[in-house]
């Protein structure tokens, strides 16, 4: 009941953010003819495009060089929001951001957004150019230990007090993913979807969506398209916040029917409902847990390792 309580003090932020969203224009999107950069027959091993025509980026589809001048032209800035409190700030921020520093849209205006509960957590880094630090406390605000709706609803606030007019484009990412390889303008789109490394590779029919027919979250047994990562999602800024909004608005309806899914499972119903114009495959977020299999041939982000492949 205390959580229900809590989220449901969410529904007037909610009011103010979709009017919020009906002045925003969403005029950060322009991207590259898919003709231009990128190229399926690269990787005949794997799924290099959707069903409704998105691309899925593997190394070796696109011509880096390419995106690089369309889009130093348009003289970006990009945003890379974390969220790091507790004994993950402790262990897993510093190392997060070094990597991010040195692999994440390298020759591009970057912005990190760290949300930390104390600034004591926060560790002193020297950064590159072209890069700069901002910094939220977030507090627990009464939330019962629900890490996804602290960190979704604090996220979508800074977005709307300031974020969305400082970025062209903005990426979430989870502070136990530490960078191994340059992140760069391949990854950018207007809505960006992270394919989850374990689930791409197995049958559909195990997909663990939520199937529960009164949960805001259920995609019916027979439909679905891919299994999507929490962890790594991007776009602009509109998009994340549209994501924000839809996912929130569905923990009220599932709290207010006696359910409570999970932030994986609402994102994978957004996805399913709003298609992502780009996917990331699972190089963008590999589980060092496992060996790579041949198709995954480039680690660019790992999840919870120190390892390097």
């Amino acid at each position: 009941m205390r959580l229900k309580r809590k989220v449901l003090l969410l529904v007037p932020w909610l009011s103010a953010l979709l009017l919020l969203k009906r002045y925003l224009r969403n005029d950060r999107a322009e991207e590259l003819p898919l003709s231009e950069w990128f190229d399926p027959r690269k990787r005949p091993d794997v799924v290099t495009t959707t069903s409704w025509h998105a691309p899925v980026i593997w190394e070796g589809t696109f011509r880096r060089q390419v995106l690089q001048r369309h889009y130093r032209k348009r003289n970006l800035t990009l945003g890379l929001a974390v969220f790091a409190t507790g004994s993950l700030a402790d262990e897993y921020l510093e190392p997060f951001l070094l990597s991010a520093n040195e692999y994440f849209m390298r020759g591009h205006r970057v912005v990190f957004y760290v949300l930390v509960d104390t600034l004591d957590r926060l560790p002193e880094l020297e950064w590159g150019p072209l890069r700069r630090l901002e910094v939220f406390i977030v507090s627990d605000d009464g939330w019962p230990s629900d890490f996804h709706l602290r960190r979704m609803s604090s996220l979508g606030r800074h977005i709307v007090e300031g974020i969305q007019g400082e970025v062209d484009f903005l990426f979430g990412m989870t502070v136990t993913q530490i960078f191994q390889n340059h992140v760069g303008v391949e990854a950018l789109g207007t809505r960006v979807a992270q394919l989850h490394g374990w689930w791409y590779f197995q049958n559909p029919r195990r997909f663990p969506y939520e199937r529960r027919p009164t949960s805001a979250a259920c995609i019916p047994f027979g439909q679905g398209d891919f299994y999507y990562d929490g962890a790594f999602v991007g776009g602009t800024p509109l998009e994340v916040l549209d994501l924000i909004d839809e996912y929130l608005k569905g923990v009220i309806h599932d709290l207010n029917t006696g359910l409570n899914s999970t932030y994986e499972k609402h994102l994978n119903k957004y996805f399913f409902l709003r298609k992502p114009t780009k996917l990331l495959s699972p190089e963008y977020n590999w589980d060092a847990e496992f060996y790579p299999p041949p198709q995954v041939q480039y680690v660019k982000v790992a999840q919870r390792s120190k390892r390097k492949f």
